[in-house]
């Protein structure tokens, strides 16, 4: 790869818009539940906030207007993703007004902002896919996807650190101006031209992705392929889901959790799926999504020894870190599968369906697991997440058998 190639406009682009994807949902999973265990509220109440991110599941309702109306003269997508930029801001700048008790304030707030931060994940992604050429995709997608982890140190490290010095409003305030690097980036490019033209109709843009993907699989296939996307990651995702309040319970600090635990995790996730794009190669997807499956579930086994025995920081760091690679490899292989079951024809339709069904766990399940945690203690709640993993690996052998010697 030529060093021309990596410093472009283009580049920068899924550079940029891969943070600004990442901010917003990692403010979800990290912030808020810190947010709200600083005002004591129960375990089952803070679990139930991981209800704000259903809209991630069901951005492919709406992901057709996207594909079909532009709201200004700066086109499709970027016209949709600055409506989405000013929204945020405003949203999260609102959240930090009012005290984590305040449930109606929040609830409303908490639904805003997930709204249009799956809104804007539909936006940029057809963004990154029009601009880039065949041979740039893979380059770009990478990129997006490590910056888009990156953008955890925000509500994650820096965030965390903060609030032990500044009121919470000033922390989502000083969070929301991260989204400022996106704005000036949609004032800098051109809206990209469709490729493949714009659906007719807001009937057409809805329903020919999914006739194609059913007729491409066939009924019973298409189905077992939604399920095994829907569990794929469904153990890690609860596993993962309390990691705030968990390490928080055990007795580390906030800054602690910033400066340390973040970091470890953020490097092992790009390390793992950055190396699981290597190992790929060699691979194949089938084979990646069961070997980096295993390796994905075997990690949740550090938070059961982590329950049982409470360490220092190099132990706290150790679990995370592991348990991020194992999950950095995992996501590579999901993310790799959904792209081999997509149309280039109903590409963004299809992406925002597939990427939709493998956020429902983290939106729609994990409310559950404060419940769990109340009731059984950590450790079992852990092996119990654990045993989620084991689903996927049944139905995995139907939709993508082990593929012969000599094939991928």
């Amino acid at each position: 790869m030529k060093m021309r190639q990596l410093l472009n406009r283009r580049m920068a682009v899924c550079l940029v818009g891969g943070f600004s994807s990442g901010l917003p949902l990692f403010m979800f999973i990290y912030l808020l539940p810190a947010w709200m265990q600083s005002y004591a509220l129960n375990l089952h109440t803070i679990a139930a906030a991981s209800l704000f991110m259903l809209p991630y599941s069901l951005k492919f309702l709406w992901a057709p207007l996207l594909d079909r109306y532009r709201l200004t003269r700066l086109g499709r997508r970027r016209s949709w993703i600055l409506l989405c930029l000013f929204a945020l801001t405003l949203g999260f700048n609102a959240l930090g007004q009012r005290p984590a008790t305040a449930s109606a304030w929040v609830s409303f707030w908490g639904l805003f902002c997930a709204f249009f931060s799956a809104s804007m994940d539909t936006a940029i992604d057809a963004l990154r896919r029009e601009i880039l050429s065949d041979e740039e995709l893979g380059l770009g997608s990478a990129l997006h996807v490590n910056a888009y982890k990156v953008a955890s140190l925000v509500p994650g490290s820096f965030a965390l650190i903060l609030s032990d010095h500044l009121p919470w409003s000033e922390v989502f305030s000083l969070c929301s101006l991260f989204l400022l690097p996106a704005v000036l980036m949609l004032l800098w490019i051109d809206e990209p031209p469709a490729r493949h033209g714009r659906p007719d109709s807001l009937k057409e843009a809805v329903q020919a992705p999914l006739q194609e993907f059913f007729s491409r699989h066939g009924r019973r296939q298409a189905l077992a392929i939604l399920a095994f996307i829907l569990l794929y990651k469904l153990g890690d995702g609860m596993a993962t889901t309390l990691a705030t309040p968990f390490y928080l319970q055990l007795g580390y600090s906030r800054t602690l959790i910033g400066l340390v635990a973040k970091q470890a995790g953020l490097l092992a996730s790009i390390a793992g799926g950055l190396l699981g794009g290597l190992w790929m190669l060699r691979l194949g997807i089938t084979r990646a999504l069961y070997g980096f499956g295993v390796a994905q579930a075997a990690s949740i086994l550090g938070f059961v020894l982590l329950s049982l025995y409470p360490g220092g920081v190099s132990t706290l760091a150790l679990v995370i870190a592991a348990e991020a690679f194992g999950v950095g490899l995992g996501t590579t292989a999901l993310v790799a599968y959904l792209a081999q079951q997509t149309d280039p024809r109903h590409t963004a339709t299809q992406f925002a369906l597939l990427t939709s069904l493998a956020a429902l766990p983290r939106s729609l399940f994990n409310a559950s697991s404060g419940w769990c945690v109340e009731h059984w203690g950590w450790t079992l709640y852990f092996i119990f997440c654990l045993g989620l993993s084991l689903p996927a690996f049944l139905l995995l052998r139907y939709v993508a058998p082990w593929p012969r010697v000599g094939s991928s």
